[in-house]
């Protein structure tokens, strides 16, 4: 498994930012593509997906297990095997988009824009490096056991981040 890279973000405004990941991964966007895009897929490393209607305006509410978070939005950007997008007020516009590498490997370009301070911003930052760090152990056959999650991962990432 390799290192997630760290993310950048950037003010666009007045208390909101675009938060970006670029995260390779050796696997065919085919077999990415139902990890970020069904509730089973989720589960294994985001969330659970409670509403998940697989279209353009679709309704999505997703419910973190570790947190017990749950917000509700739409699918704001869908076209299949290649761009994801999942708004929703609490997280803002969380946008996936799979670009393949040859014909076994997935760059994931991530943007998630939303609103908060700059504490809110490195505890996204953090939160998002986590969960791709899920992700990465996903597909490598080890999902998410969220009964046993804690946060010190999360809690290293975040120092990274604020210093």
């Amino acid at each position: 498994m390799s290192p997630v890279s760290h993310a950048t973000s950037e003010p666009r405004g007045p208390g909101r930012w675009l938060i970006r990941f670029e995260v390779h991964l050796p696997c065919a966007y085919e077999d990415l593509w139902p990890v970020l895009t069904t509730a089973e897929g989720l589960r294994t490393w985001l969330a659970e997906a409670e509403v998940l209607e697989r279209h353009l305006g679709g309704a999505v509410t997703l419910r973190w297990p570790n947190s017990g978070t749950t917000v509700s939005g739409e699918v704001t950007a869908w076209d299949t095997e290649r761009v994801v997008e999942y708004t929703v007020p609490e997280h803002g516009r969380i946008r996936f988009h799979l670009e393949p590498v040859g014909t076994d490997s997935t760059v994931i370009r991530f943007l998630n824009e939303r609103g908060g301070g700059d504490e809110e911003r490195l505890d996204c930052l953090a939160g998002w490096h986590d969960h791709f760090e899920m992700l990465e152990a996903a597909l490598a056959g080890h999902p998410a056991h969220w009964p046993s999650w804690t946060d010190a991962r999360w809690a290293q990432l975040r120092a990274a981040y604020g210093s």
